[in-house]
């Protein structure tokens, strides 16, 4: 396994044209879920982690597998069960009879997309083992601090409807996702293509990824990161960003607000969603777009409303709205 090289030099031109193939390409597989794409897409080129939540049965496994067919690095899949160990995630030193000495075995977080399938139905220990690697893209083995690939990017999973046999992530974990996404049920017409598309597979109700061509290399992401980490802004823009997470902080109905990493991390999503739209520089939409999903795992609603019934998107697109954005 190697990382990837000197990034190759992209204009945004062919950045934008490379993304608009990726993201086509993507939608042949994961049908009715254009948001969930462009949200995804927006993590890869901010270089964050992503927090993938919907029902059984949306695709939320698909979406990720289909990235990775496009992508030609590597890619690591960990199917999170009750009795998962830390040890299997990141690896552990094995006894060498040849040699009369310890050697490292590497965990399947050695890799540049990692699917971490189902991550609540783990215990609180074993999730905590991707603490580390999830902020320092690192993992101390043996006293040892290795690094891992780049680019590195946690795509993890979980159904929000089951508590039997699951485990809540606890706050600092949710706060290292960038995004947590909410896949919901497609249109009718999508679900008819979807249907339709799965029935004509020799694999039952598995949609086929196989055919998806591979448009990206470890080193185009790293280019297409740079390149949306230059992006002008704007100072009033980046004022915006900032006070929309401030606003959570002393806003009716969350008893929890965001902290500076969602400032930080909704900037950097503003910059890439920049990028994936063809921009030259990032907008106040460009952020506003990327709002809910930078907040919703980061905030907590207060018991009333919740009793209530209101969710979390609710509340925090009531407190958005409050927010003036910059006018041109």
């Amino acid at each position: 396994m190697k990382d990837a090289s000197t990034p190759p030099t992209l204009s945004r031109q062919q950045a934008g044209q490379l993304l608009q193939a990726l993201r086509a390409e993507i939608r042949k597989a994961v049908i009715g879920q254009q948001a969930a794409i462009d949200d995804l897409l927006t993590a890869l080129i901010a270089n964050g982690h992503v927090l993938i939540e919907g029902v059984p049965g949306l695709g939320k496994t698909l979406l990720v597998r289909a990235l990775a067919r496009c992508f030609g690095g590597d890619f690591g899949r960990i199917q999170f069960t009750p009795d998962l160990m830390p040890s299997d995630i990141t690896g552990h030193a094995v006894y060498d009879l040849a040699s009369e000495q310890f050697k490292l075995r590497k965990g399947p977080v050695f890799t540049h997309l990692l699917l971490a399938d189902e991550i609540n139905r783990a215990p609180a220990k074993t999730q905590a083992a991707l603490l580390e690697v999830m902020q320092e893209r690192q993992v101390t083995l043996e006293g040892r601090a290795l690094p891992v690939p780049q680019p590195f990017l946690v795509l993890a999973t979980q159904n929000p409807i089951e508590q039997e046999g699951t485990y809540p992530l606890p706050e600092a974990e949710l706060d290292r996702f960038m995004l947590k996404l909410r896949m919901d049920y497609p249109e009718a017409a999508d679900e008819l293509a979807l249907v339709r598309q799965a029935a004509r597979s020799t694999r039952a109700d598995m949609l086929e990824v196989a055919e998806l061509r591979p448009l990206l290399q470890a080193a185009d992401v790293l280019a297409l990161q740079q390149l949306a980490s230059e992006l002008p802004l704007d100072e009033q823009v980046l004022d915006y960003a900032v006070r929309l997470v401030r606003r959570t902080r002393d806003g009716a109905g969350l008893t929890l607000g965001a902290g500076p990493r969602a400032s930080i991390d909704l900037v950097r999503c503003g910059r890439a969603r920049a990028l994936l739209r063809g921009g030259d520089f990032v907008t106040p939409d460009d952020i506003r777009d990327c709002a809910l999903a930078v907040l919703r795992h980061r905030v907590c609603l207060a018991p009333e409303l919740d009793i209530e019934g209101l969710s979390v998107d609710q509340v925090l697109l009531q407190l958005l709205d409050q927010v003036a954005a910059p006018r041109s």
